[in-house]
C-alpha cells in the first residue's frame, strides 16, 4: 500500500480556510486514485471528496461547493482546501489510495494512516 501522510490540520474558525496535504513516498502516485475521508467521535469514517488519476472528482454531499480537493503530480501530493468550514466539519482528516476506484469510493482499505486534526470553533 501506499506511504501516505497527512498534514495542515489545526483549529480554524467557521467560515474560515484551511489547507490539508497528504504527501506520497516510496510510490508515484500519478496513477492513483486518491480519496480524503474524515471520521468524528462516534461517527463512522466517511468519505470528504476523491480524485481520479485523470484528474476527476468526487465530494460528500456535506462538502459540495465548500471543499476542493485537487492534485500536484510533480510533489506527488494530493490537497484538500477547505473553505467556509462548519463545527460540524469537525474530525479526524485521512487520506488514501489505491489503483482502483471502488476501493477509494468505498473506503476499502485494510490499513489508515493517522490522520489530521481538524477543529472548526470559535
Amino acid at each position: 500500500q501506499v506511504q501516505l501522510v497527512e498534514s495542515g490540520g489545526g483549529l480554524v474558525q467557521p467560515g474560515g480556510s484551511l489547507r490539508l496535504s497528504c504527501a506520497a513516498s516510496g510510490t508515484n502516485i500519478t496513477t492513483y486514485h486518491v480519496g480524503w475521508y474524515r471520521q468524528a467521535p462516534g461517527n463512522q469514517r466517511e468519505l470528504v471528496a476523491a480524485i481520479t488519476s485523470r484528474g476527476y472528482t468526487n465530494y460528500g454531499e456535506s462538502v459540495k461547493g465548500r471543499f476542493t480537493i485537487s492534485r500536484d503530480n510533480a510533489k506527488n501530493t494530493v490537497y484538500l482546501q477547505m473553505n467556509s468550514p462548519k463545527p460540524e466539519d469537525t474530525a479526524i482528516y485521512y487520506c488514501n489510495a489505491d489503483l482502483s476506484e471502488e476501493i477509494v469510493l468505498w473506503a476499502d482499505f485494510s490499513s489508515w494512516g493517522q490522520g489530521t486534526q481538524v477543529t472548526v470553533s470559535s
